[in-house]
């Protein structure tokens, strides 16, 4: 792990570090480490092609909060955000990031803390409570569950087809309202430039794409005749756990049915709905960062069961 820097420019509630995964591919996280930090810390994995800057207001909120401040780190998947791009796209799958996110934890000696997940970040938790339930204190799952739906991966794989670079900030906000302005129907002016910027990275005050191109790779096969991934047994491995699930509630990706299944079959399930978004919700709401909140504390206190047996 290389020695953390300073973030500049934005905050400096936060340090940047580089830590190397098992392939010595450097994985990029932003670590919130207020010097009071109780309990234990929270885990931020992103979206498909996004990057730590999603949870930057959750992670304020979160690191500064008055009464049970707490250690949040961020995490770029490899060919995302500051981390290094692999030379071998099929590495770009979640067997490979759930390894790099178990490297990241266990370099920033993270033994066990609070995960939020959006979209693949929620699939990747799913996965790290298979392959290593302890490391797991609770899950929040954003817009996602076991049950991905099929058009809704198609728009994505479009959307990477028809990417480019934008050539200003003003285009690039755009570019986000083109692409969003039906999951997000209420969004400001301002609102599209914030994720504009959440979107783009900053290159010399241009906006640059700030993944990997060859990522749209993995979706190459899929199409409309392709059976949806059926992630049942992973999300079950999260049934011993307390779990909040956040869905928009103009998701293309996770259904009503799909989260009244998962409540039928998670006894330990929350739901927290958040109105007139889509995939995925943006967590910049106070409403949301205030339930999340609440939720990791309340988790810290309820006695966790025995695992259930397999069948």
């Amino acid at each position: 792990m290389t020695e953390p820097r300073e973030a500049a420019g934005e905050s400096p509630a936060y340090i940047d570090r580089f830590i190397s995964a098992q392939d010595a591919v450097r994985i990029h996280v932003r670590d919130y480490a207020p010097d009071n930090a109780a309990g234990p810390p929270v885990v931020c994995l992103p979206g498909l092609t996004r990057s730590v800057r999603d949870f930057h207001d959750l992670a304020l909120t979160l690191s500064r909060h008055p009464e049970k401040p707490r250690r949040v780190v961020s995490v770029d998947y490899r060919g995302r955000g500051q981390s290094d791009y692999d030379s071998d796209w099929r590495n770009y799958n979640v067997i490979t990031e759930a390894q790099d996110i178990l490297a990241v934890l266990a370099a920033l000696d993270i033994e066990h803390a609070a995960f939020v997940g959006t979209s693949r970040g929620g699939i990747l938790i799913m996965l790290i409570a298979a392959l290593r339930p302890g490391a797991i204190a609770c899950a929040i799952l954003n817009d996602v569950g076991p049950v991905i739906d099929v058009q809704g991966l198609l728009r994505i794989k479009r959307m990477l087809a028809e990417l480019t670079a934008p050539a200003t900030w003003e285009e690039a906000a755009a570019n986000s309202k083109r692409y969003g302005a039906v999951a997000f129907p209420d969004f400001t002016d301002m609102d599209w430039e914030k994720m504009a910027r959440q979107t783009y990275r900053d290159t010399n005050g241009r906006p640059a794409i700030d993944f990997d191109q060859t990522l749209a790779k993995t979706l190459d096969d899929f199409d409309a005749d392709t059976p949806a991934p059926d992630l049942w047994p992973q999300f079950l491995a999260l049934r011993d756990m307390p779990t909040l699930v956040i869905r928009g509630d103009l998701s293309g990706i996770l259904s009503a049915e799909t989260l009244a299944e998962m409540q039928a079959r998670h006894q330990r399930l929350d739901i927290h709905v958040v109105e007139n978004e889509g995939h995925a919700p943006t967590l910049w709401d106070m409403p949301t960062q205030q339930r999340i909140a609440g939720f990791i504390d309340r988790s810290e206190t309820e006695p966790r069961p025995e695992p259930a047996s397999a069948g």
